[in-house]
């Protein structure tokens, strides 16, 4: 694939290219951006080594990509009409068309039309399947499978990868381990979940209820949630609550960048402590539940000693096991999740011969 990336590519700003260069990086033959033409991923992002940035979409073509990922979301998640030129282009050249914007490229009549013409297919990632619109039907109440959410203290804080992680470090320990995906980079990567920021409010909790039973259904026996947005967040709380409740987790781990220091409203972002606090009281009223490990994202920080240095300074102040999952693994929190679920059983079967 081809990533279109348009003046974004960064960072913060290019969440689905990104996840495919760090998770897809052999099926990825570049980005185009005009802005930062003839650098690599390398240059721009701290990672994805030679894969380089194009100046459009015809300097891709020597390396044969047969499809095009719109890898950025700009403001409100439509499609920007100076890119349609691109898609046309594309579609012309054979390639399809994945795309995670709010914008339904299928359901644009002209592009719909190209695509027909053309025999490519148009994958919305954001697409919500009818039957997800449903309310919350406190599944969790008789679930066996261990629900794991991520949460944070602000938004595009590194959820998703602390999710992901932390399911293939399951796996590699032959444990019936599952990634849900709630947002399109998620599932671009690991193909599997609901985009919920394109669901009505009021299906948010049910939509992620029914996929986590769809889940189970499978075989999973631990269940990985990517959380989206923040509690404190004044823009994007309200998906967080839906995922909370719709999740109902049996455990959480918190994902934090210190180089971060306030939220896009000024909110301080640096009291752990409060942030462990808050989730574990929202839970609180349906059941127990704890946060039990903190994903420290490292962006911004300098080098692997100042990595550490956060590191040990997150967990002297929360008293949790935390590490950068990226850098070093989700050994660690997987380490911490499995003995709290261990503890929280072991609990439960006292609690049983007590009451015998």
């Amino acid at each position: 694939m081809v990533i279109l990336a348009e003046g974004l590519f960064s960072s913060l700003n290019s969440k689905t290219a990104n996840g495919a260069i760090r998770y897809l990086p052999e099926q990825v033959v570049g980005v185009i951006d005009s802005t930062k033409a003839g650098k690599t991923a390398q240059d721009v992002l701290g990672f994805g080594g030679s894969i380089p940035v194009f100046r459009d979409l015809n300097e891709s073509f020597p390396r044969q990509p047969n499809t095009l990922l719109i890898g950025i979301a700009p403001t409100g998640g439509r499609l920007p009409e100076e890119w349609r030129e691109t898609l046309r282009e594309s579609m012309r050249h054979g390639l399809h068309i994945i795309s995670g914007l709010h914008t339904f490229i299928s359901d644009d009549a002209e592009l719909a039309s190209l695509a027909e013409k053309h025999r490519v297919a148009i994958l919305d990632l954001r697409k919500v399947p009818r039957e997800y619109s449903v309310v919350s039907a406190g599944a969790w109440r008789t679930r066996k499978a261990k629900t794991v959410l991520t949460v944070g203290t602000d938004c595009n804080v590194g959820k998703m990868t602390a999710s992901y992680e932390m399911d293939r470090e399951m796996k590699r320990r032959g444990l019936k381990s599952e990634f849900l995906a709630t947002g399109q980079t998620g599932i671009l990567i690991g193909g599997r979940g609901i985009a919920v920021d394109a669901v009505v409010s009021d299906y948010v909790a049910g939509s992620i209820e029914r996929a986590i039973s769809e889940c189970e259904a499978d075989g999973a026996e631990f269940i990985h949630v990517e959380g989206q947005g923040a509690l404190t967040h004044q823009g994007y709380s309200g998906v967080t609550l839906g995922l909370i409740h719709g999740t109902m987790p049996d455990a959480m781990i918190l994902v934090h960048q210190p180089a971060r220091k306030t939220d896009d409203y000024g909110f301080p972002l640096e009291d752990l402590n409060m942030f462990i606090r808050l989730h574990e009281d929202i839970v609180r009223v349906f059941r127990t539940t704890k946060v039990v490990g903190v994903a420290v994202n490292s962006v911004g920080l300098k080098g692997d000693v100042e990595v550490q240095r956060a590191i040990e300074r997150v967990e002297s102040e929360t008293g949790l096991p935390s590490a950068d999952v990226y850098r070093l693994g989700a050994g660690k929190l997987v380490d911490a999740l499995l003995e709290h679920l261990r503890r929280e059983v072991a609990g439960k079967f006292q609690g049983l011969l007590g009451r015998r």
